[in-house]
């Protein structure tokens, strides 16, 4: 328990969100709900930092490079919690953040997608259910839902 103390410890200090997924699995093992809810929320911090930095710089995150992708996974996570919990608006304003904030256009695609379906009120699990094409997302290997089915394009179509 230590050791992973003292390796999360050393990761947030050199704010490295992409060590801290590596130990993930390792802190599930260990920690309890309370110190799972702790290390998630390490991880939250320090992507909001980076997200304020790359802003702040009017840059646009590099998904090749480990850092960013590492953060953009992390507030794709956060933004499908606030969809998950049916916030709608705060889910839809991080998705449009999303959409631009990286240099991959499959992954900005992907986020419009995600904004339309929650600005059109469409709870998480319709966008699931008739927009998401889970089955060739889990086969594309990608962190977020990459892949749709037809009835996304007529409600890109609509927007």
């Amino acid at each position: 328990m230590n050791k992973l103390k003292e390796k999360v410890l050393k990761a947030q200090e050199n704010g490295d969100i992409a060590s801290l997924y590596v130990l993930e699995s390792e802190a599930h093992e260990l920690l309890n709900d309370d110190g799972l809810q702790g290390f998630y929320a390490n991880i939250l911090d320090l992507a909001l930092e980076k997200l304020t930095n790359t802003l702040e710089a009017h840059r646009q995150m590099d998904m090749s490079e480990v850092q960013d992708f590492a953060t953009a996974r992390a507030l794709y996570e956060y933004a499908i919690e606030h969809y998950h919990a049916g916030k709608n608006k705060d889910a839809s304003a991080l998705f449009e953040v999303l959409s631009g904030l990286t240099n991959d256009e499959k992954f900005s695609k992907a986020m419009k997608l995600h904004q339309i379906s929650a600005d059109e009120n469409l709870n998480i699990d319709n966008f699931l259910d008739k927009i998401a094409d889970i089955e060739s997302t889990q086969r594309s290997g990608t962190f977020y839902i990459s892949e749709f089915q037809k009835e996304a394009q007529k409600l890109l179509d609509n927007a």
